[in-house]
């Protein structure tokens, strides 16, 4: 095997590589780290011990995964304010032309699914991603883990419980999400807080991730009150040069706010019967630079 073919084969599964390891960690830096690590890994390996690379890519990358992961949950613990994750711009391009596919990786993406997976053991997490998100077998999962299948079965269905018990039901259609969504931008920044209450639901949640780096509520803020009100201050207090982006993040639309335009805060909206449900709200500036460049 050449060096262009092992370079060219790495390229190829690239993708999904990071898919899974962006999946585990919900960090993009932290996810690049574990793909290249499997680069180095994968272009080092004896080319006679490879008999399927994208089974051996995958394999490396997820306990690559596992580790960082639990090396950056101790970190996590002391994290300042709630912990969203790193937001993602997600196309999915050709090579996922099937709607229900597309769907479903777009769900496993969203920022409420990755909150919830932060819940999950390292190993748990490792077969939900691999099993549900992109639909490798049991028995290709029970290998990349070093587990019998009967024990994958078990933990993927442990898992997959888990999630559903907590995952809140939000309505996906992105047209309808992206109406709300310009809607709420618009009552938001023009601090009519008149046509902003009407948008949201009664128990609304607001979720706002500053690291402890920018402002940003230190705690969920509950109730279409305590909301709008908070949501009043903030459109009061704008800078006049802002700029607004329409983009599709974590597999939703999103709002990227521009402030002398450099990214400075993401928002998003989980909607449910035609409301909003929950506000996400994302400026620990950390979690923005790769924004910076779309």
């Amino acid at each position: 095997m050449t060096a262009d073919t092992v370079t060219d084969l790495f390229e190829e599964h690239r993708p999904v590589l990071t898919g899974v390891a962006y999946r585990m960690l919900g960090r993009i830096a932290d996810a690049e780290d574990v793909v290249q690590e499997a680069w180095l890994r994968w272009s080092s390996a004896p080319r006679g011990d490879i008999r399927e690379p994208r089974a051996f890519l995958v394999r490396i990358t997820t306990r690559l995964a596992i580790d960082r992961l639990r090396q950056v949950q101790t970190r996590r613990e002391a994290y300042v304010g709630p912990w969203l994750p790193e937001p993602l711009v997600t196309d999915f391009g050709p090579a996922v032309p099937d709607t229900a596919e597309r769907a479903v990786l777009a769900d496993s993406v969203s920022v409420a699914v990755l909150v919830v997976l932060e819940s999950l053991s390292p190993l748990e997490r490792a077969v939900f991603v691999l099993r549900e998100a992109f639909g490798f077998p049991y028995a290709e999962i029970a290998t990349t883990l070093d587990r019998t299948e009967a024990a994958v079965r078990q933990i993927a269905g442990r898992a997959r419980r888990h999630v559903e018990e907590r995952k809140p039901r939000y309505d996906v259609d992105p047209a309808q999400r992206r109406d709300l969504t310009q809607r709420f931008l618009a009552a938001a920044a023009g601090g009519d807080i008149e046509q902003l209450l009407t948008l949201l639901a009664p128990d609304v949640r607001l979720v706002g991730d500053s690291g402890g780096k920018s402002k940003a509520p230190l705690r969920i803020i509950e109730s279409r009150d305590k909301v709008g009100r908070f949501l009043a201050a903030v459109a009061h207090g704008q800078a006049t040069d802002m700029d607004f982006r329409f983009m599709e993040l974590n597999g939703g639309p999103a709002v990227l706010v521009l402030l002398d335009g450099k990214p400075d805060s993401v928002f998003q909206v989980d909607i449910r019967d035609g409301i909003i449900q929950c506000v996400y709200i994302v400026r620990n500036p950390d979690k923005l630079v790769s924004l910076a460049a779309a």
